[in-house]
C-alpha cells in the first residue's frame, strides 16, 4: 500500500514532533454534509450505506474532498459487532439503532458468541481495503469500535436508554450476566479490530460512549478493566508501521490517570475538562485528543477561531495533541464551520510547534 504523505496525525498520537497540531472531527463523515445525504439516499438506508464497501468509502472520503483534515475514519459503526452476534440490528427515524433480541436473560447471554470478524464483518474489512486504496496514503485511515460496556448497554437495554435501568439492573443484580457478556465482546472487538488493523488500519479508536454514566466503582469494574483487556489484545505494529490506539470515555474526566495507564497511546477528551489540566495530570504519558464543544460550531467563524486559539493556548507548546471535538458533529452544523475550525487549527497551532527539518 501507499506510503504515507501526511503522517502528522500518527506523529502527533505518538507524542512526537509535528509542524502543526493536525484535525480530525468525530463523525466527520455525516449528516452535517449534503454530499453524504445523497448518497444515503441512493444507498436506501443507513445499513444499506454501511454494509457496502463502495457507499463506505464515497462517503469516508466526501470530507476529505471537502476540507484538508489529516485523517480519515472508516465509515461505519459501533453495532456492527452485536449485529454479528445475531442480535438483529435495525434503525428506526427518529429513533435511532435498536435490536430485534435483546440480551436480557440467563440464556441469552449463555448464547452469546465471539463472531469471527472475515466472516460476519467481511463488508467492514473489504470498505477499509478500498479506502487505504483509494487514499492512496493522502492522510492515515482510523479503524474504530465500541468499547465492551458501550455495546453491551445497546445489547441489553434492546437500543439506546435515557437512564440505563436496564443494563445496570443486571450490573447490580447480576454481575455474573453482565461479566459474561463483557468478556464476550472484549474478545469480538479485540478480533474486530486486529482485522481492521490487517486490513488497513493506521490507527484505531475504542469508543466509550456510555461509561460516564457509571458510578466510580462500577466504571472501574465493567468498564476500565475491559478497555484494558482490548488495548492488551490489539496489534501494536502491522506491516512495519506502529498502529497507535486512542480510548474515548465520554465523560471520562474523572478517571483520566487510569484510562491512561491501560497502554492505550492516545486518551480522547470531551468538553467538560480543560485540556491543560488534563495535559498536567496524563499528558507526560500519552497523546490527547480533543476537545472543542461541536455546539461551538454553530457560532461564527470568528468566534469558531478563537474558541480553537484557546483549546490550542490551554494545551501549551509542543507535540503529542490531537485536535477534534469533544462529541460527534451535529448534523446541523453548516459545513463552512467545519472549514472554519480546520483551517483555524492549521492556522494557529504551528506557533506552538518547532518547525520540523527535512
Amino acid at each position: 500500500m501507499a506510503a504515507l504523505k501526511n503522517d502528522t496525525f500518527i506523529r502527533a498520537l505518538l507524542r512526537q514532533p509535528t509542524d502543526y497540531t493536525p484535525v480530525w472531527i468525530m463523525r466527520q463523515a455525516g449528516r452535517y454534509l449534503p454530499e453524504y445525504n445523497a448518497t444515503r439516499k441512493r444507498a436506501g438506508s443507513f445499513l444499506g450505506l454501511a454494509k457496502n464497501p463502495d457507499y463506505a468509502t464515497e462517503v469516508t472520503l466526501q470530507p476529505l474532498e471537502r476540507f484538508p483534515l489529516d485523517a480519515a475514519i472508516l465509515f461505519s459503526d459501533i453495532l456492527t459487532v452485536p449485529d454479528a452476534m445475531g442480535l438483529g440490528l435495525y434503525f428506526v427515524e427518529g429513533e435511532g439503532p435498536k435490536f430485534e433480541r435483546p440480551v436480557r436473560d440467563e440464556a441469552a447471554v449463555r448464547a452469546l458468541q465471539v463472531p469471527e470478524p472475515r466472516e460476519t464483518l467481511g463488508y467492514v474489512l473489504d470498505a477499509v481495503k478500498q479506502i487505504r486504496g483509494a487514499l492512496d496514503g493522502k492522510v492515515p485511515l482510523i479503524g474504530f469500535s465500541g468499547s465492551p460496556y458501550t455495546l453491551a448497554c445497546y445489547m441489553v437495554e434492546g437500543g439506546g436508554s435515557a437512564d440505563f435501568r436496564t443494563i445496570k439492573t443486571m450490573l447490580y443484580a447480576r454481575p455474573d450476566l453482565l461479566h459474561h457478556i463483557l468478556d464476550i465482546n472484549a474478545r469480538a472487538v479485540i478480533a474486530y479490530l486486529n482485522a481492521q488493523i490487517e486490513a488497513g488500519a493506521q490507527a484505531v479508536m475504542v469508543f466509550d460512549t456510555w461509561g460516564g454514566a457509571l458510578s466510580d466503582a462500577a466504571y472501574r469494574e465493567f468498564s476500565l478493566e475491559y478497555l484494558r483487556r482490548v488495548i492488551a489484545g490489539l496489534h501494536r505494529s502491522w506491516d512495519g508501521q506502529t498502529i497507535p490506539s486512542i480510548v474515548f470515555t465520554k465523560g471520562g474526566g474523572l478517571w483520566l490517570e487510569d484510562i491512561a495507564a491501560i497502554g492505550c497511546n492516545a486518551v480522547g477528551l470531551d468538553w467538560n475538562i480543560d485540556i491543560g489540566t488534563a495535559r498536567r495530570r496524563i499528558g507526560d504519558q500519552v497523546a490527547l485528543q480533543g476537545n472543542l464543544d461541536p455546539n461551538v460550531l454553530f457560532s461564527p467563524p470568528a468566534t469558531i477561531a478563537a474558541q480553537v486559539g484557546h483549546v490550542l493556548r490551554q494545551f501549551g507548546n509542543g507535540p503529542g495533541h490531537v485536535f477534534n471535538l469533544g462529541h460527534g458533529v451535529s448534523q446541523f452544523t453548516p459545513p463552512e464551520h467545519v472549514g472554519a475550525l480546520v483551517e483555524a487549527v492549521h492556522s494557529l497551532s504551528r506557533s506552538y510547534h518547532r518547525p520540523l527539518r527535512g
